[in-house]
């Protein structure tokens, strides 16, 4: 049976085509008498023994549906432009139909890439049946063509995104979690169903729900952003570490995402601490994202961690810079007035205040120069910061040579333990450094009933006062 019937071949909708492969069979029993019993790697070993099967193949007719997607006119043409139409891309499809062949099968099919003569890609998925009649010679095969070039384009347009996708998550700068809440969604639907509404108190009287919920996450994945700031080595010592990532504020944070999470917002964000796990800091902005598609069960979520630890260092520092003075290493007079104000408010009673002033310090630098000035000041910031340690007194520069002590709470008794400290500390320095002694003019003062805490430090400023012009009409008089 060569030609098929025009009514059922010609006028069909699907690309047919009917081809004859006597002599590519006979090459079979050639390669068999040969020893060959693995076509595959046969062929495989040796590119040009499939285009030899190939060249053996004879096309016997095709019908118009074929002619059109392939932009022939006719049957001629078609046949003489094979090799455009089957290009070097076929080779491997073009193996697994013979091996089918090989094997003895009637029926196969296969996914290939076709061209037409303009030279447009076309991917193609041959349906082969040998028609009966023809099992032991091969001559007469009925090829049917399904065009699934939008369906493979599809395919690959989905599968580079997919590696698009997996490509931002392992090469995102940005730490990325890729976790399961879905058990943790369960618990909280079966608290509103036993009617709780109030979750914040839940989690008051319920602590230790918050570490179940902990326990239900299930990790699926990190990038190697995530690896690189907790400075593990690999996944497997991450997984295993992560009692140390999350330590100690773990709790917290992960309790007001909870409450996020309760009251319907899937995507939020905090500051929190982690660790990595050398025991170094990280603070980090974290951003909770449900991913689409999964709000109803939160089976997919996605937790990003920036790294802040440098912003929040250089804002502490900033901080600081605000409120101390970078010689001494104690509070300025910012501070200071800040802190009065704070006092004034206050309820603690009675507020107690040492003034000091530095005694010589212009002829020290006059002298000396500014070098030996500015260690001087340094001397007395460490004693005064030494004197209130473990207390919640503060040591205040309010001015050049100028500290203010200030002791909320402290009776007459305690400043005066205070004083005498100060005064041990300042004997022992001076001790060390001999050859520029320290001298301070001290006075302190504390609030009487119904007094302003503004009136007590004006008495405590007089006293220190005092004690100044005493210490330079001693020296005027031994001069």
């Amino acid at each position: 049976m060569d030609i098929l019937e025009p009514s059922i071949f010609d006028l069909s909708p699907i690309p047919m085509r009917l081809e004859n492969y006597r002599e590519v069979k006979k090459q079979f029993d050639l390669w068999r008498d040969q020893g060959v019993t693995d076509l595959r790697r046969f062929l495989k070993e040796e590119s040009s023994r499939v285009v030899h099967c190939i060249n053996k193949i004879r096309i016997v007719q095709v019908n118009r549906r074929t002619l059109e997607i392939f932009e022939a006119e006719d049957l001629q043409q078609f046949r003489d432009s094979l090799s455009t139409i089957f290009q070097q891309d076929m080779r491997h499809s073009h193996i697994m139909a013979l091996v089918s062949l090989w094997e003895g099968q009637s029926e196969f099919s296969e996914i290939m890439t076709h061209y037409t003569l303009s030279g447009k890609m076309l991917d193609i998925k041959l349906n082969a049946v040998i028609l009966p009649g023809s099992e032991q010679t091969l001559e007469s095969v009925l090829l049917t063509l399904e065009n699934i070039t939008d369906y493979q384009n599809a395919c690959r347009l989905e599968e580079k995104n997919r590696r698009l996708a997996e490509s931002r998550f392992t090469y995102s700068p940005t730490s990325l979690w890729v976790e399961d809440f879905s058990r943790v969604k369960m618990r909280m639907d079966q608290l509103r169903r036993i009617g709780i509404e109030d979750f914040r108190t839940f989690l008051d009287v319920h602590s230790n729900f918050v570490n179940q919920c902990i326990e239900d996450i299930l990790l699926l994945d990190v990038n190697q952003a995530t690896l690189d700031l907790f400075k593990a080595d690999s996944k497997e010592m991450l997984y295993k570490n992560l009692n140390k990532v999350f330590a100690r504020e773990m709790y917290r944070t992960f309790r007001e995402q909870l409450i996020e999470l309760w009251n319907g917002r899937t995507h939020h964000q905090c500051e929190a601490i982690n660790y990595a796990l050398d025991g170094s800091i990280r603070n980090v902005l974290l951003q909770f994202t449900v991913f689409p598609g999964h709000e109803h069960d939160w089976s997919l979520v996605q937790v990003a961690l920036t790294d802040i630890t440098a912003r929040k260092k250089a804002e502490s520092y900033l901080e600081y810079l605000g409120k101390h003075d970078i010689l001494t290493k104690l509070f300025n007079r910012s501070f200071y007035t800040e802190e009065l104000n704070r006092l004034e408010r206050g309820i603690l009673k009675p507020v107690s205040s040492i003034f000091l002033d530095m005694n010589g310090l212009k002829q020290i630098n006059d002298t000396f120069g500014h070098d030996i000035g500015d260690d001087l000041l340094r001397r007395m910031g460490d004693i005064l910061n030494r004197a209130i340690s473990h207390t919640n007194y503060t040591a205040s520069r309010i001015g050049g040579d100028e500290f203010v002590v200030l002791l909320p709470g402290a009776d007459t008794r305690v400043v005066e333990s205070i004083m005498m400290t100060m005064e041990e500390l300042l004997n022992i320095d001076n001790q060390y450094y001999s050859a520029h002694p320290i001298s301070v003019a001290m006075g302190h003062a504390t609030t009487l009933d119904g007094e302003s805490i503004e009136d007590m430090l004006k008495r405590a400023d007089q006293r220190m006062y005092q004690k100044k012009k005493d210490f330079y009409a001693y020296i005027q008089a031994e001069t």
